[in-house]
């Protein structure tokens, strides 16, 4: 049954992205209150083991000299999906507000040949946040004022960026310190001075329906065909660390990419603002895993807001209809938008 529900799910995820949907075109570009914008597409970021990565820069053009920056990073269980599922939340936030959007690509487990592991698409998006900070002042960015936002699988690399932005090592991933090494480095860096002046520092994150236990979930069978997400993404299920590493006789790598084992105190290190939120009838990241997140961080002495949005399963922030699901971006996404800007605009806006 659980089975049948998850591929289910997969299936109306694939279906909701094909879609295409007029009265969401409209909605989303009606209405002369909103923001004129510029969209830079496809900006080759970053290229790790021959694999390029892009983004998209949504500039809003309302004659700031200077806007604060919005980090978004896809959904899609790191293994189907890229940055175009998020196009439309992307729009609307840089059409209704006066933030610069990043819409970022990051590796997914099956591309290089299915060598990519779970480790290396952190790397990503820690890359990304460094290539932002060294290069978003040339689109009237302010590297200082920086969110990271993501939903489902993007919201477990969004909290990975807040919660492990400093566990650097140049070696990457080894027995006894599961570190990282990010794809992009500026200049003449090292790891060192990245964590010296805090580059992976940023003020904010908002996480959507976020995956928050990697090691659970790979105990219930991810990694293996149990998990229908393989095959929607047309690979052979394997370790997302590769086949040397196991979660029976490797528990702490598991451990250290899911967020809820990865929380500090704050008298040990004080955590950005936190903005969680999940639809009530989400079974795929319950609204009790996500309310279980947000407890550890209210016992750490961390800052964070929590909402639900009633009635709402998971994946409302896609782009367009997905008919399966039941849900449109024009009907759906806009109100908990609202919130996420609301939330925004509260700790870093202008």
């Amino acid at each position: 049954m659980k089975r049948r529900m998850v591929l289910s799910f997969v299936c109306s995820l694939i279906l909701g992205f094909l879609i295409t949907n007029d009265s969401y075109s409209n909605h989303l570009n009606s209405g002369s209150a909103m923001n004129e914008y510029q969209v830079i597409k496809n900006i080759e970021w970053a290229k790790p083991d021959g694999f390029a990565l892009t983004m998209d820069i949504y500039v809003p053009q309302t004659g700031k000299s200077s806007y604060p920056v919005v980090i978004i990073y896809h959904g899609g269980g790191w293994l189907i999906n890229n940055k175009s599922i998020m196009d439309s939340m992307a729009m609307y936030i840089v059409r209704h507000s006066e933030y610069i959007v990043c819409n970022v690509n990051y590796r997914l487990l099956g591309d290089n040949s299915d060598t990519t592991k779970m480790n290396e698409i952190i790397e990503d998006v820690f890359g990304s946040v460094l290539w932002i900070k060294e290069n978003i002042s040339k689109y009237r960015g302010n590297p200082s004022k920086i969110a990271v936002t993501g939903d489902s699988a993007g919201g477990q690399l969004a909290a990975m960026i807040v919660l492990c932005g400093e566990k650097l090592q140049s070696d990457r991933f080894s027995e006894g310190f599961p570190g990282y090494k990010p794809s992009y480095m500026p200049g003449g860096m090292t790891r060192e001075d990245v964590i010296e002046k805090k580059l992976l520092t940023v003020q904010a994150a908002i996480l959507s329906y976020s995956a928050t236990d990697l090691y659970k979930r790979c105990l219930e069978g991810f990694e293996n065909d149990t998990n229908s997400l393989w095959t929607a993404a047309g690979k052979t299920p394997h370790g997302i660390f590769g086949d040397s590493i196991n979660i029976i006789d490797h528990p702490e790598w598991y451990k250290a990419i899911s967020p809820v084992y990865n929380i500090p105190k704050s008298t040990e290190r004080k955590l950005p603002p936190q903005f969680c939120i999940v639809g009530t009838k989400d079974d795929i990241a319950p609204p009790s895993a996500i309310q279980n997140y947000v407890s550890l961080l209210k016992e750490a002495g961390q800052t964070v807001e929590y909402w639900e949005y009633e009635g709402r399963p998971h994946a409302f922030l896609d782009s367009k209809t997905n008919e399966e699901l039941g849900t449109a971006f024009y009907k759906d996404a806009p109100a908990a938008i609202d919130k996420i800007i609301e939330f925004l605009d509260k700790v870093i806006g202008n």
